[in-house]
């Protein structure tokens, strides 16, 4: 008998053990999630559209060297294509106020785009007048383009280069800048190699910040090179060093590392915590988007076998 068979009967529902609930939760966190395709790489968009269920958000990158008009093709494409798209904005590569005008009318008409990701950026000096991401959310013109929600990044691990109480400090000004535009919020992490801090950061925003819905970064599979590059680039080297302890050297290491164990971390978490606020998770492709389409695919239709 089924849980609402039980309900329906009046009979005490069956708990389901912990291990089982949390099976289920991975799918449904993959199910919500979401992952990322290169801006230059339009084609794509069709092939990890026959994988991923319709409207799966797909984030189109903001490469830097590159004007962000330039992805207005692919994000095109993923609307196209049946997907959801969702700019990355990187503040620091943005020339000037018409420029960040221009590409979200456009990116708004003509892609139906509805959310963007709102990040900083890795250069050095910004581009033009934005120099982090509560400067574009300063501006007043942006649900006047058409838009209504913003990711904000999240940092299991810290940043590189910026203090933790300066990231808290930028969260909470982003927070009331968006909600006095009207526009919804939510949360997209770093990916990181160590369960316990993604654990760990969710439990904190939980309670810091409960309302604000939360994807889990997480490293698609890939080439294990390409990865420890990303990895120390974005600011992961701490649970590299870790991991390193392990008695593993760092290729040998990643090439082991699999998201399901980061996945399987996390959806321990939510069965027994119920104000988790993860929805869902996010993965970062590094050029390998159909191998992570292929992956989301294995997961989601898990979701409809027998438990």
């Amino acid at each position: 008998m089924s849980s609402l068979e039980n309900a329906a009967s009046g009979s005490r529902p069956v708990e389901r053990p912990a291990a089982v609930r949390a099976a289920s939760i991975a799918a449904e966190l993959v199910s919500g999630g979401s992952l990322e395709m290169g801006a230059r790489r339009p084609e794509d968009a069709r092939e990890i559209a026959s994988l991923l269920p319709a409207g799966t958000p797909v984030y189109v990158n903001h490469l830097p060297g590159h004007p962000i008009l330039d992805t207005i093709s692919t994000l095109v494409a993923v609307r196209k294509a049946g997907l959801e798209p969702i700019p990355h904005i990187a503040a620091r590569r943005i020339e000037d106020r018409e420029e960040l005008r221009t590409f979200l009318e456009r990116a708004v008409d003509e892609a139906g785009v509805r959310k963007a990701l709102i990040l900083g950026g890795d250069e050095p000096e910004p581009t033009g007048p934005y120099a982090d991401g509560a400067a574009i959310l300063r501006e007043d013109f942006l649900t006047g383009c058409g838009l209504r929600e913003v990711g904000l990044p999240g940092y299991p691990e810290g940043h590189p280069r910026i203090p933790a109480a300066a990231i808290e400090r930028s969260f909470a000004e982003k927070m009331m800048l968006a909600a006095r535009h009207g526009l919804g919020t939510y949360i997209v992490t770093q990916f990181s190699f160590a369960p316990a801090r993604i654990v760990d950061y969710c439990a904190r925003m939980a309670r810091s910040a409960p309302g604000v819905p939360i994807y889990v970064g997480m490293a698609g599979p890939t080439n294990p090179v390409a990865l420890l590059r990303y990895a120390q680039r974005c600011g992961v080297s701490a649970s590299l060093r870790a991991l390193r302890t392990q008695g593993m050297d760092a290729v040998r290491l990643v090439t082991h590392t699999d998201p399901e164990l980061q996945l399987s971390a996390l959806a321990h978490y939510c069965a027994v915590h119920a104000e988790c606020n993860v929805v869902g998770v996010h993965l970062f492709t590094f050029g390998g988007v159909t191998s992570s389409a292929a992956w989301m695919n294995r997961y989601i239709a898990s979701r409809g076998s027998p438990a």
